[in-house]
């Protein structure tokens, strides 16, 4: 079934939608594509309806003051050749058809002239953690039109949304599959200080040779192994260039010494499920709360800004409400 000329004009109803709760409003919209793409810009921007006049746009939550607003739609470009256009309001009875509650807000991503894609053939496997696959298995998307795609299941992941590939096929990516995490900081902490930190988290933490640096030097990383829910890796460089999303912060929010906090399942592959096993989603979700409380730990000491594993700033609020899930323990199982 096709939801796509329900939720957007019918100008857009070949193009893939984003959906994301209505509190995500387009200047916080921009930002993530800002994270992504080197070129984006509005086009046309939204603009605010205030007063008594009828609805004309979805209705957000301001994010400093609270209030609510009528916002009319706009269109962002993002990259050469696509662009986002939105937001365009999702009526609530409409919310539980796409698996979302609440109030929602649609931005129909497609290409700038109007005109379809050209698409790949079809993918080699259907295993990929954001079903991108299973939704195009007739053809995958390329180039620009792929990354848009890609872009959006990330959006969607962070914002607790979905994405309707060509307005049919839904992806409902799982907000707690996003378990990595970076920390760009100022200032460098010692390999035995980390050891330390992560050892309060998980008692068998120890270190291990680890990949050469560009410059050839020999580094190491922090690994802690469970018998039961995999393995935790940290890695510490100075990198000469950060990610896109920490260009827009002001330069001493973060700094060039990098902390990589990743997750290793017992069987790595799941990680390319859309629907891991029941024993690997048990895992995931003790092992997210203890990289964010380990993450927490080490901002604590350097501060410094966080990057998810979507390649989007997280905010320190966001990695809180990973570590105090209640669905995860203190501790992993050593």
């Amino acid at each position: 079934m096709s939801f796509v000329q329900t939720l957007v004009p019918p100008e857009h109803a070949s193009n893939h939608v984003l959906v994301v709760p209505d509190a995500w409003v387009p200047a916080r919209l921009k930002g993530l594509a800002d994270a992504w793409f080197p070129e984006v810009r509005w086009l046309e921007e939204p603009v605010a309806e205030t007063g008594a006049r009828p609805m004309g746009g979805a209705r957000f939550r301001g994010m400093a003051s609270g209030h609510v607003e009528q916002v009319g739609p706009g269109s962002l470009g993002i990259g050469n050749e696509h662009r986002a256009a939105g937001p365009f309001p999702v009526a609530e009875e409409l919310s539980p058809q796409i698996e979302l509650t609440g109030g929602a807000a649609a931005y129909a991503l497609g290409r700038l002239d109007g005109m379809l894609d050209v698409r790949a053939g079809r993918p080699a496997t259907t295993d990929d953690r954001d079903g991108i696959a299973r939704a195009f298995a007739a053809g995958l998307p390329e180039g620009e039109e792929l990354r848009l795609v890609q872009w959006g299941v990330a959006v969607a992941r962070k914002s607790g949304g979905v994405v309707l590939a060509d307005g049919r096929q839904l992806l409902h990516p799982d907000p707690t599959s996003a378990v990595d995490l970076a920390l760009f900081a100022a200032h460098p902490v010692p390999p035995a200080e980390l050891l330390g930190l992560l050892r309060s988290l998980i008692a068998t933490a120890d270190t291990e040779p680890g990949p050469p640096a560009p410059d050839g030097t020999a580094r190491s990383r922090l690994v802690a192994r469970t018998p039961y829910d995999g393995m935790i890796t940290v890695e510490a460089e100075r990198v000469e260039r950060v990610p896109r999303a920490l260009v827009g912060l002001d330069w001493r929010d973060y700094g060039p010494h990098a902390y990589r906090v990743a997750w290793v399942p017992q069987v790595p592959y799941e990680l390319s499920l859309e629907e891991p096993s029941g024993v690997h989603v048990i895992a995931r979700s003790r092992m997210r709360a203890v990289v964010a409380r380990f993450a927490l730990l080490l901002h604590a000491k350097v501060g410094g800004a966080f990057v998810d594993d979507g390649a989007f700033v997280a905010t320190t609020g966001e990695i809180e409400a990973r570590a105090d899930d209640q669905r995860a323990p203190s501790r992993a199982w050593v």
